[in-house]
């Protein structure tokens, strides 16, 4: 996993075992997309972490999909804590690419093997991923990643 050399913030930075663990256990992001018009988008998404990618599984009909089918840049951001000295998270960002059959009907697809595994286990308590041919799979690999770890302080 490449890490983005944070200027500011060196002291909080996660290391990249923190990074994977963070990112392996938590549940939701808010991606950020680009509207046609050039304004943000950001929405909630579930999300599987493989230890290089994240990868978003998306209903193919909703804005956000549209939006990064017409450009796939995107930053998502991974976040827990409620005091200021417990506040940890990480930003990813770059460019999505789409795996798969768009909608999903479960079609042999090695690709997905392991991010489908990783997402049913995590946000279902299943072995194998439910197909419901309303999502489907983009997969970021972060051209830069940001995280931030307050308890360090």
């Amino acid at each position: 996993m490449t890490v983005t050399e944070q200027r500011r913030g060196r002291r909080i930075m996660m290391t990249p075992g923190e990074l994977d663990v963070f990112l392996t256990t938590q549940r939701t992001c808010r991606v950020a997309t680009v509207s046609a018009d050039g304004t943000p988008h950001v929405s909630a998404l579930w999300f599987a972490w493989d230890g290089t990618s994240l990868w978003l599984y998306s209903v193919v009909r909703s804005r956000r999909w549209a939006q990064l089918r017409r450009d796939p840049r995107v930053a998502v951001v991974i976040d827990s804590g409620e005091e200021y000295d417990q506040l940890r998270g990480v930003e990813l960002s770059g460019r999505v690419e789409f795996v798969g059959e768009v909608p999903r009907t479960g079609e042999l697809c090695a690709e997905l093997d392991t991010a489908e595994t990783l997402f049913a286990r995590k946000n279902f308590g299943l072995d194998e991923m439910p197909h419901d041919g309303r999502h489907a799979w983009a997969r970021l690999t972060p051209e830069k990643i940001v995280s931030w770890d307050f308890r360090k302080l």
